[in-house]
């Protein structure tokens, strides 16, 4: 349990990290998009290469697809109440969305890793590793923009703190049900975040990227993509 709460923690740091480069500078706006665009080029390469893959292997096409509309759902859903939110205050939601991306995400994620220490699997440096390189833009996007925005520095750090620290509670939780999750369901919660992350992916995160960074977003999505690639073919 102890090792499922140091791993997670390791895991859900770079979401504190990118919130701290986020504030402690203020990043041009191609800068942002170049790093967003490489953060989707990464997520990109999670959803097509641990995700799916992973849940295919253990539990088959079924379990996945049914997470998938569910994580789909439920994105889309909350990203439309974070909109509301944001038009009666008047204002825009200034990087909740990617916040909220990185939520859904880092949840069933997370859980998967502790199930993965649960049942002997063990941590892949490189698992990590990737998981840092698609953590840290989602992170410094939104903190970017919420700060753009007006958003008190307390404020950001305090949502990308809670984020944190329910993505790694989930690898606690995760390790807990290792015992009486079977193939199917962990197959579904591979599903539910590649669900979420495709919606955030094509709603938010590269219309944001295109828009900051120009021309230059789609050579820094591709990167992205090799980068993460290589790391799992590594794992």
């Amino acid at each position: 349990m102890l090792a499922a709460l140091g791993w997670g923690a390791v895991a859900a740091a770079s979401l504190l990290l990118g919130t701290l480069l986020a504030l402690g500078r203020r990043w041009r706006a191609g800068l942002v998009g170049g790093v967003l665009a490489f953060g989707a080029g990464a997520l990109i390469s999670s959803v097509a290469f641990e995700l799916a893959q992973e849940g295919l292997d253990v539990g088959g096409p079924l379990p996945v697809a049914a997470g998938v509309a569910a994580g789909a759902l439920a994105f889309f859903s909350a990203d439309r109440a974070v909109e509301r939110i944001g038009g009666r205050d008047g204002g825009r939601p200034g990087g909740l969305p990617l916040a909220l991306g990185a939520l859904l995400d880092g949840i069933p994620e997370q859980a998967v890793l502790g199930i993965g220490l649960a049942t002997g699997q063990g941590i892949s440096v490189a698992l990590l590793v990737a998981v840092f390189v698609s953590n840290l833009p989602e992170a410094i996007g939104s903190a970017s923009d919420m700060r753009e925005a007006g958003t008190a520095r307390s404020r950001i750090l305090a949502l990308w703190a809670a984020v944190a620290v329910v993505c790694t509670l989930a690898t606690v939780g995760g390790y807990a049900l290792a015992g009486v999750v079977g193939g199917g369901l962990q197959a579904g919660i591979d599903g539910f975040a590649a669900g979420a992350l495709l919606v955030m992916l094509v709603d938010q995160m590269i219309p944001e990227a295109k828009e900051k960074a120009g021309d230059r977003a789609g050579l820094a999505t591709v990167l992205g993509f090799a980068v993460a690639a290589g790391l799992s073919t590594l794992s």
